[in-house]
């Protein structure tokens, strides 16, 4: 049984059925009148070989832009990351260790943020003696999603001590890495109409890394488009009436990403109506949330989502449904 996460909801409506602005997150005040930058969601650690770890983020945004992340392990800072990049590799760990990580992130004025939530992470026991790389991954495939982002997949390579983690690779450059148990990871924060090469490299636990798999050539979509392949499905909306007025009921299944979606706008008869931000452990298979829409019954209203991915981007919108407040199934 999945257990939904209770979204911590930053206004119910911008102004009951006012609907002119979305209500988004803020940065603390800096005490100085100032936004600071707010705390990276999102956040995930995962061990990539016996003495390495894999933390990734979501992107932040903040007015004075972002110049870039701090990566704490414990209270000590291991890492600096630039404001492009939400994801790295903190190494020269101990093997069967846990280790505590947490973000922040640093505005163009130099202001750091509050820390992200704190994640966990073990390393897994030092491989004795061993030399021998996995074998590289198998048939690899790809497949466009619109403008921005892309799905790879891979078979599975062998190891005699197991994989621990692939590493994705954009050209030279290594820009993500996943679970020994995964083979598919989507790439976000593409540009439109570009030719991408990418590959996959296994890793086990004593870091040995294979030869890479088989060269996957991209190009995604040009211009920008509705991002359907990054919006939420299985959509629906339906309302209720409680204590003398009608609530609206959504429920959806996350787009799929490699990172965690913390954060969604939902727009009502075509207007951004409200902002959700989840708090602790997002869910991952099925969401749902419930607002305000007034006392009156009879009323028609549109309503679809969208969710923020980790690249700090949004992404495609959901159906759009169609509810009637004191109507069977509305």
């Amino acid at each position: 049984m999945v257990r939904s996460a209770r979204p911590r909801r930053f206004v119910l409506l911008c102004g009951a059925l006012a609907l002119v602005a979305s209500c988004a997150s803020k940065g603390a005040d800096d005490g100085e009148g100032g936004r600071l930058p707010a705390a990276p969601g999102g956040v995930t650690a995962a061990a990539g070989s016996a003495t390495s770890v894999h933390v990734m983020w979501n992107a932040v945004s903040s007015s004075a832009g972002i110049s870039g992340y701090e990566v704490y392990r414990g209270t000590t800072k291991v890492k600096d990351v630039p404001a492009a990049q939400h994801m790295v590799d903190v190494t020269r760990l101990s093997p069967s260790t846990t280790y505590v990580f947490t973000v922040r992130a640093r505005d163009g004025d130099g202001r750091l943020g509050p820390g992200s939530r704190a994640v966990r992470a073990t390393t897994p026991a030092a491989a004795t003696a061993d030399h021998s790389a996995p074998t590289p991954p198998g048939t690899s495939r790809g497949r466009v999603i619109g403008s921005r982002a892309v799905q790879l997949s891979w078979s599975a390579s062998t190891d005699d001590r197991g994989v621990v983690s692939y590493d994705i690779h954009q050209g030279a450059t290594k820009i993500h890495s996943v679970g020994g148990n995964q083979t598919a990871a989507v790439v976000t924060g593409l540009r439109p109409g570009t030719r991408y090469s990418f590959s996959v490299r296994a890793r086990d636990a004593a870091g040995n890394v294979s030869p890479p798999g088989d060269t996957v050539r991209l190009t995604t979509a040009p211009g920008s488009d509705d991002g359907r392949g990054t919006a939420p499905t299985r959509f629906r909306a339906t309302t209720h009436r409680a204590d003398g007025a009608y609530y609206i009921d959504l429920a959806w299944a996350p787009p799929r990403t490699d990172g965690v979606v913390t954060e969604y706008q939902v727009h009502l008869d075509g207007r951004p109506a409200t902002s959700l931000v989840y708090g602790g452990s997002a869910p991952r298979d099925r969401a749902a949330y419930s607002f305000y829409l007034g006392g009156d019954s009879g009323v028609t209203h549109r309503v679809r989502i969208r969710a923020r991915l980790p690249d700090g981007t949004w992404g495609g919108f959901s159906a759009e449904r169609t509810v009637t407040t004191g109507t069977p199934g509305g």
